[in-house]
């Protein structure tokens, strides 16, 4: 049995496989995996900021904790990382065309987007169906992403279903 450290892998080493699994290969499979859909958001200098994120879940529960992972080229992730705090809006199936809003780099996102503060301030998106208010922890180097932990401050629920992302579409969640 060989021993390979997963830190390896993230610093550059090759691990067992690092280095061999072709990119379109590595996202078609795990393109298998359904996934929830979330926009992260905060307040920087009085102004909102968010980013469509794919890549969120719970942590820990004592203490409650979530993570998410912002790709390293984003621009919206370095002004929430200075805010010190953000909000995950979880999105509900009639909010699609609100992600591919978020999801792209520039421009006022929040235009004709109804908010409100949360508790410490982030913007807690109209017609989530649930939200999670962090404070920002500390985020590790992971790749081409960063992996951030939050510790929630404040969170709760909306109504409807889950906007479900599954094999590079949109999709719904049927009980």
């Amino acid at each position: 049995m060989t021993d390979t450290s997963a830190g390896d892998a993230l610093d550059g080493g090759q691990g067992p496989t690092g280095g061999t699994i072709e990119g379109g290969r590595f996202r078609e499979v795990l393109g298998h995996f359904a996934s929830g859909v979330t926009v992260v958001t905060a307040m920087e200098d009085g102004a909102p900021v968010g980013f469509t994120c794919q890549a969120f879940t719970s942590l820990s529960l004592d203490p409650p904790l979530v993570a998410l992972a912002p790709a390293k080229d984003s621009t919206s992730w370095p002004r929430i990382a200075r805010a010190g705090g953000f909000c995950v809006n979880i999105l509900a199936e009639g909010q699609e065309a609100l992600c591919r809003d978020f999801a792209v780099s520039g421009g006022d996102k929040f235009r004709g987007i109804g908010w409100r503060p949360g508790a410490g301030g982030a913007p807690i998106l109209e017609g989530s169906l649930a939200w999670v208010e962090c404070e920002f922890v500390q985020a590790h180097d992971a790749g081409d992403h960063e992996l951030v932990i939050g510790l929630v401050q404040d969170l709760g629920v909306g109504r409807g279903r889950p906007l479900v992302y599954y094999r590079g579409g949109f999709g719904r969640f049927e009980p």
